[in-house]
């Protein structure tokens, strides 16, 4: 039987359900940039996407900019990011049994806002974040960072993720993946996960195997 060393997370729609505090800033953003009302639902198409590739996908004119823009806009965001329910068991359960980390798309100050407030950082070993490679997923630097710091090998990891990003940055780092359906916003092109996970509270399956 497989056993992890390491158990890694991605945190926006994985640990944290942040879908209205980036969805509807960048409602806001789109109306400031083109002048249109985009629906919530059409906005939700850009929930897998990294930052810079939504500016990216938007054709906004200073892309940088403007995502410094929906950054400040999403930390102004009332009601915040939430954590899943489950989460906090499943941190105590991992504590001092597996290894846990964070590789996010995250800035640094996004991290601290989301994850460090919160206490949450506590539970993870390292947290690569998106100043700390010059990669980003579906490309592996990300996870391949993360490994090396934790002193691993990918195969003795696994990535829990929401989105085909995290899908893609697993396999280009061969490393297994643990699919969270209940951040995901789309399945397509995440044909062949190693688990498949309904619910936080299921990840406690990997005890098993650690």
């Amino acid at each position: 039987m497989k056993k992890y060393k390491a158990i890694i997370y991605d945190i926006d729609g994985t640990v944290l359900n942040t879908l209205n505090m980036n969805m509807y800033p960048l409602m806001k953003i789109i109306k400031e940039e083109t002048g249109d009302d985009w629906t919530f639902e059409q906005v939700l198409k850009f929930a897998p996407y990294p930052g810079m590739k939504v500016m990216e996908e938007l054709q906004v004119q200073d892309k940088e900019k403007t995502y410094a823009r929906w950054v400040q806009y999403v930390n102004e965001y009332e009601e915040g990011a939430i954590l899943y329910d489950g989460f906090q068991d499943v941190f105590d359960a991992f504590d001092g049994q597996i290894i846990q980390a964070v590789v996010s798309a995250k800035t640094t100050k996004q991290y601290q806002i989301d994850f460090v407030d919160k206490g949450l950082d506590r539970y993870m070993k390292t947290a690569i974040l998106a100043d700390d490679t010059k990669k980003h997923k579906p490309d592996p630097e990300p996870l391949l960072e993360c490994v090396k710091r934790l002193g691993i090998k990918p195969e003795e990891a696994i990535y829990i993720g929401d989105a085909l990003s995290d899908y893609k940055a697993s396999l280009n780092a061969h490393m297994d993946f643990g699919y969270a359906t209940w951040g995901s916003v789309s399945s397509e092109g995440i044909d062949h996960p190693d688990y498949v996970f309904d619910k936080p509270i299921d990840l406690l399956k990997l005890l098993k195997e650690i």
